[in-house]
């Protein structure tokens, strides 16, 4: 684990000045506690899953997705807020440390407050997970402010008011009337999306574009284990109440081909390479959250799809594959749009994702087979994808 290059003070035991570290620091990777914090995460992201799956078998799947995808940008967001100040100012030292626990259990106390947000709409403990994560952020962008000066105190200062104003908004949705809540989620989400592009209008912070896209890849990981697992439980969880074992089979196979197909997409181009703007990192990093919500929602499917072979959900067959293909549809066509697009060459590498994604959701209508046409498909993807990169790479002269 390398330390800091610009920091000063004399080892971990000490306070160090909580300086920028460089953008071309060399083996820089993701540090133990950065991989915990992502852990911790999965537990909040297994319950937003876990919700959807309810709503969505119960027949109330857009209310669910709704639902979801609110909680779900706040399980995102505070993940984005920790990793994009960690690749800029993690010093490593005990204040930095501690601080970050602080902020892990911020996130457990969201985990245990989103079944009460998907199911009535209470966001008292999510606000509460909030308000321990946002305060421990803010003490750490004030860290930054005490050490800096210039143009980067000022984005430091930035930062730490607009986190706590926009902490302060989020009080709407524990005062305004339960049908106005989507409306006051709207408006902060948007609030929120804002404060890193005003707070770096004058000086960007030093984010390690390497860092990042590891940072990101290691969640995508995650994210994609935890629909493994989901599809898994649900599978085990079936076989306790029937012996339908030929009708999970093509579900089992399917929902492995589509996770092993999304995590060789996702990871067949280096992100890196396209952040080399703020701008571009912006986009790239604002639009991972379709790609994740997606990717966890694909396990949700998954589950759904599983109750309803064995007849314990409350949805017909074809709703039960669009909670598996339209997700996984999303996955692709996303991960095309951010980068897979601008590392293609010719109309066919540029249109496999796309149209691999219109044909995912035509087999919605494939009745029992969906989940393991569309997982053949994406396989399918893959080898086509291969092959086509391959031929496009120039021949080594010979001699």
């Amino acid at each position: 684990m390398t330390s800091p290059s610009s920091s000063t003070g004399s080892g971990r035991s000490g306070r160090r000045r909580m300086r920028a570290r460089q953008r071309d620091e060399a083996h820089r990777v993701a540090t133990p506690l950065e991989l915990f914090f992502d852990l911790c995460f999965v537990v909040a992201v297994a319950q937003a899953g876990m919700q959807l799956v309810h709503a969505v078998g119960e027949g109330h799947a857009g209310n669910g997705v709704l639902n979801y995808a609110i909680v779900f940008f706040a399980i995102w967001w505070a993940w984005m807020n920790f990793t994009w100040f960690a690749s800029a100012y993690d010093t490593d030292d005990i204040p930095y440390r501690v601080v970050t626990l602080i902020q892990i259990t911020g996130v457990l106390i969201l985990a245990a407050g989103v079944p009460r947000a998907f199911t009535s709409h209470d966001f008292v403990v999510v606000w509460l997970g909030y308000v321990v994560m946002r305060t421990a952020l803010i003490a750490q962008w004030l860290r930054v402010a005490a050490s800096t000066r210039g143009a980067e105190r000022g984005t430091a200062l930035r930062y730490a008011v607009g986190v706590a104003l926009c902490q302060i908004g989020w009080i709407g949705l524990l005062v305004f009337p339960e049908g106005a809540r989507y409306w006051v989620f709207l408006v902060m989400a948007l609030a929120e999306l804002a404060v890193p592009l005003i707070a770096e209008r004058s000086l960007a912070t030093s984010w390690h574009a390497r860092h990042i896209a590891e940072r990101y890849g290691l969640f995508t990981i995650i994210v994609l284990g935890e629909s493994i697992l989901a599809a898994s439980t649900a599978v085990r969880s079936a076989l306790d109440v029937s012996a339908e074992l030929a009708s999970l089979a093509p579900i089992a196979g399917g929902g492995l081909l589509l996770v092993f197909a999304a995590w060789w997409i996702y990871f067949a181009v280096p992100a890196h390479d396209r952040l080399t703007s703020s701008r571009q990192a912006f986009l790239w990093g604002y639009g991972h959250y379709v790609i994740y919500a997606s990717a966890a929602a694909i396990g949700a499917g998954l589950e759904v799809a599983v109750e309803t072979a064995v007849h314990e959900s409350h949805v017909s067959m074809t709703a039960a594959a669009a909670a598996v293909t339209t997700p996984a549809a999303l996955f692709l066509l996303t991960v095309w749009l951010l980068h897979a697009r601008h590392f293609k060459r010719g109309v066919l590498q540029q249109m496999t994702l796309p149209v691999s994604a219109l044909v995912i959701l035509a087999c919605t209508f494939a009745g029992e087979w969906a989940v393991l046409a569309a997982g053949m498909v994406a396989a399918a993807t893959v080898a086509v994808g291969e092959t086509l990169a391959a031929r496009s790479r120039p021949v080594p002269a010979a001699g």
